[in-house]
């Protein structure tokens, strides 16, 4: 890219597991992260956010390092950006945030160093680094995202045009992905596994056959991780019954949690986020639609000049 020349990579939040998708499902969600970049002579971070802004800056920055990792990967050495940083999702609150970073950093490398990575690409280094595909696969193809990691290789399968809306309920509290994997089984017996993989499948199955009443079933009959996570979660069955009272088929934790998830058919979201923002109102009610585009890179100029276009 040109010296002067200022980019938008933009990176949508997402939520995993869908409750018994472990580390494999994940759908992106229209919260986003965004950076505006140039090319300068240190590497420097800037954000009106002030979670944002008290995180390590220049290149110890996590973006930073997972973008001069990338380009080291490819053989090639990263010059330093000057980075506007904003981000809509809320840190360690199970939305992605961490994932929207690694594939940030990607993007960046990708577009410093000209590597002309293609999706498979970013997502096998993605995947590298976060350990599973299910966040990071969302936010680069959008959608709902099936994959599997096995022997370094990564496949994925990306779906479109669900006719469904998602309400989060977002806790003030924090939740740590480490904290919470750390009150998981180490293995399953052979007829746990066979009961947690078929629900898991037949979910898949719901979903794409839009039998959503099956599909509600099958998120709350997850035995992979929910069992086990939910003790942390202490309102989590307070804000299952609500949401199922005013219209959600289905609940999950969004990814290790904190944030619970609610699932309704299209045309029921407004309702449903109104009546869980007056039971909850301690939390943050958000009515989500689903990504279908995942990461991109824009120039800046043209982003401000649709943006004039709208106001016109």
């Amino acid at each position: 890219m040109a010296q002067n020349n200022r980019l938008l990579i933009k990176v949508p939040a997402s939520t995993a597991n869908l409750g018994p998708g472990f580390d494999s499902m994940g759908l992106a969600l229209n919260l986003y992260l965004t950076l505006e970049v140039e090319k300068s002579v240190r590497w420097e971070f800037y954000s009106s956010n002030q979670e944002l802004a008290e995180l390590p800056n220049g290149e110890q920055h996590f973006i930073a390092q997972v973008a001069l990792g990338a380009a080291k990967k490819y053989g090639k050495e990263l010059s330093p950006f000057r980075v506007q940083l904003e981000s809509e999702i809320p840190l360690a609150r199970g939305l992605g945030s961490s994932a929207s970073a690694i594939v940030a950093g990607i993007e960046l490398a990708n577009l410093g160093c000209g590597l002309n990575l293609t999706k498979e690409d970013k997502l096998l280094l993605a995947t590298e680094l976060e350990g599973h595909p299910d966040n990071v696969g969302a936010s680069i193809y959008g959608g709902l995202v099936v994959g599997c990691y096995q022997q370094n290789e990564v496949d994925m399968l990306s779906f479109t045009n669900l006719p469904i809306e998602v309400v989060v309920a977002i806790p003030n509290e924090t939740l740590l992905t480490k904290d919470s994997r750390g009150v998981l089984p180490d293995t399953f017996s052979r007829s746990e596994a066979i009961q947690a993989s078929s629900t898991a499948n037949l979910l898949v199955a719901a979903l794409l056959s839009e039998n959503w009443a099956l599909a509600g079933k099958m998120m709350e009959c997850d035995r992979f991780h929910q069992p086990y996570r939910r003790p942390l979660i202490p309102f989590y069955q307070d804000v299952e019954t609500a949401a199922k009272k005013n219209g959600a088929f289905g609940t999950a934790l969004s990814g290790a949690g904190p944030t619970v998830i609610c699932f309704t058919e299209q045309g029921k979201g407004k309702k449903l986020a109104r009546s869980l923002q007056q039971s909850f109102s301690e939390m943050a009610i958000k009515l989500l639609e689903i990504d279908y585009y995942g990461s991109i890179v824009e120039d800046c100029k043209e982003q401000y000049s649709l943006q004039r276009k709208k106001l016109v």
